[in-house]
Formats: C-alpha cells, sequence, structure tokens
C-alpha cells in the first residue's frame, strides 16, 4: 500500500497510479490499451477457416482482459485500470478492429515499445496477457447453462495465435 509523505493512506484508500505509466509517449499508452480489445475483437471474427464467435466467446474475452487485475505486473494493472477508466466513447472502426495485418503490425509496435521502455517481466506479463487474451476466446464454446466451455482451439484458431504470438514476440 502507497503512503503519502506525512505517512498516512493516499486519500480515499486509492493506491497511488502506477509510476509506469508516466514513461510512455500518450500515442505510446494508447496503443498498449486499445491492443487488448482489439485482440479480444480480431479473436472472435471469423477467418479463413474460423467460425464467427457468439456473445459467450466475447464474455470470455472481457473476463481474461478483467483478469489481468490479478496479474504480478503493475503495467498489466494499470493497463486494466485505463481500460476501466476510459469513458471516451470514442468509437473504432470494426473494420480497424479486425484487420489482421493492423492487428499483428499493432503487436508487433507495442512490442518494440515495451522493450524500449518496460520492465522486461512487465513487458513479458503484458505479452502473455494480449495472447492469453486471444486464446480464451479462441477456445471459448457455448456450454450449459448460458456458461462457456474452453475447448481445444481449432488448427486455424492456431495459426491465429501463433501469428499473434510471434507478433508479439513471444515464439
Amino acid at each position: 500500500m502507497s503512503h503519502s509523505v506525512a505517512g498516512e493512506p493516499p486519500s480515499a484508500g486509492r493506491r497511488a497510479a502506477p509510476l509506469t505509466t508516466a514513461v510512455y509517449s500518450a500515442a505510446e499508452w494508447d496503443l498498449l490499451t486499445s491492443l487488448p480489445g482489439r485482440v479480444l475483437v480480431a479473436a472472435a471474427a471469423p477467418g479463413p477457416g474460423r467460425t464467427a464467435r457468439g456473445v459467450m466467446a466475447g464474455l470470455a474475452g472481457l473476463d481474461a482482459v478483467a483478469a489481468g487485475r490479478a496479474f504480478d505486473s503493475d503495467l498489466v494493472r494499470a493497463v486494466v485500470a485505463a481500460i476501466y477508466a476510459r469513458h471516451d466513447g470514442t468509437p473504432q472502426s470494426a473494420e480497424r478492429l479486425t484487420d489482421l495485418v493492423d492487428l499483428l503490425a499493432a503487436c508487433r509496435a507495442a512490442s518494440r515499445v515495451l522493450r524500449r521502455r518496460a520492465d522486461p517481466a512487465d513487458a513479458a506479463a503484458y505479452r502473455q496477457w494480449v495472447q492469453s487474451v486471444a486464446a480464451r476466446v479462441c477456445r471459448a464454446v457455448p456450454g450449459t447453462g448460458g456458461r462457456w466451455s474452453d475447448q481445444p482451439a481449432s488448427p486455424a484458431d492456431r495459426r491465429f495465435l501463433d501469428r499473434l504470438g510471434a507478433a508479439l514476440g513471444l515464439g
């Protein structure tokens, strides 16, 4: 828990913002905070050999994004907090969100930013977290009782995940 100079807890019991966000430009931070959502949308979109996913897969992806709140990484927790705090209402075009070439380029750009600016452990945690969002969506299939079931990814989904992992510098 962070404390003020006088030793008291921060007002309203909130943690101070992690220092990790201060090292990124506005454009870099926007890239890092928008990438998980873009990955979720791309993973849920139909593609060659891939079927369109339903609401359950989207919910699985949102659950994977939210799981970043529990990561042992200041960077991942700060990104999740920024995602949940975003209220600007700026719509992004679905075409931009699902364009695989653009998404992979954004993943490579984020990896470069992380390599230059982030602690290596935070960079690795962020890249793995983003990959886990896509993996959760790709493996989600409707289950019983309105829940999703975690199934092995199809060959086309594995190719998508492999390309995503390579762009993130995971493989």
